[in-house]
């Protein structure tokens, strides 16, 4: 496995540097190059370097990429998994071998398995290999519940929902998430006076791994929560241009700057759509301001949200309940 991993990177590598020096890039046929591989694993090594081009062709990355972690590619033709093992082929003494290689599957994994299979993807972390899938998850049909959830998407709190009957979820940790951020940025500057670029480069894309996993769990608890209580449709407010004209504390400017609402919003609605839940986005003018009870306009204090009329409150959940009413940013409203 060892030695198929670094061929596989090697080749890459080279059909990369190859395809661009080229004045056309074009994909690399496996009769037009040499390597140690089968000839199936030979046109994925293709696709990748293809992909590689196309990347920093775009601009999508800084400088060009190259591949230095052990790993190896096989199209959903050319493995079997099976309850124990992963079968698949490799090049021993020239010819195409298919070989068996023992695996730990998980019950969890084994219904994921279960669904149409893609690439096969391995790679070595930590001392240890690992075999990444893709699978293509069956999309349940559309729910025919008339229960509808707003979603208010924050910096102190990253989500909190509100269904149509009143329940509410609290889910993620701001604090958290600052105080995280705040170490990389701490770590990084000091990094920077050492003139480290390369521990800099890896401490960024360690916080990125790390925001990214949260958005996947906060979307998840989200998505849980809203099948659990029957909910047919999600509303979130549309954040487009956020960072121009929200209004938020100093203190909080940078994160404002720096925190993915689109990302996490964009789990959420994928998540939610392969439960059968419809998701819409609504005008998010005064949402955390009006009173849910009166309809007046009115500034929270801290975090607790007042009225006149008596109504109180937690902010963001004031937001979420106003999400639920709120036009939708077609024009349609929802009806009384």
């Amino acid at each position: 496995m060892a030695a198929t991993s670094r061929e596989f990177i090697a080749t890459v590598n080279d059909l990369a540097d190859y395809v661009s020096r080229q004045e056309k890039a074009e994909k690399q046929s496996c009769s037009t190059f040499n390597a140690k591989l089968p000839s199936a694993v030979k046109d994925e090594a293709s696709r990748n370097a293809m992909s590689i081009v196309r990347k920093f062709n775009r601009g999508s990355v800084g400088s060009f990429p190259i591949l230095k972690k052990p790993q190896c590619v096989w199209n959903n033709q050319n493995y079997r998994i099976k309850q124990d093992t992963i079968e698949i082929p490799v090049l021993v003494d020239g010819k195409s071998k298919r070989i068996s290689i023992a695996a730990v599957i998980n019950e969890h994994n084994t219904d994921k398995l279960s669904g149409k299979l893609g690439t096969l993807r391995i790679t070595k972390k930590n001392g240890k290999w690992i075999a990444q899938v893709a699978v293509e998850e069956n999309i349940e049909a559309l729910r025919t519940s008339e229960k509808v959830m707003g979603v208010d998407l924050g910096l102190k709190v990253p989500a909190v929902a509100v269904t149509s009957d009143g329940k509410t979820k609290f889910a993620g940790n701001g604090r958290q998430n600052k105080f995280i951020r705040r170490r990389h940025k701490s770590r990084r500057k000091r990094l920077g006076k050492a003139k480290k670029q390369k521990a800099i480069e890896k401490t960024s894309n360690k916080e990125q791994r790390w925001m990214q996993d949260q958005d996947h769990k906060i979307s998840r608890e989200i998505v849980d929560f809203a099948v659990r209580n029957n909910i047919g449709t999600i509303r979130m407010e549309l954040l487009d241009n956020i960072r121009q004209t929200a209004r938020t504390s100093r203190k909080n400017e940078k994160n404002l700057h720096t925190w993915s609402f689109y990302r996490l919003s964009s789990y959420i609605e994928y998540k939610a759509r392969m439960a059968g839940i419809k998701v819409e986005y609504v005008d998010p003018a005064y949402t955390s301001q009006i009173c849910p009870a009166c309809g007046c306009l009115n500034k929270a204090k801290g975090r607790l949200y007042k009225c006149g009329c008596g109504f109180k409150t937690h902010r963001d959940r004031v937001g979420a309940i106003n999400i639920i009413y709120a036009p939708v940013v077609s024009g349609k409203r929802r009806s009384a």
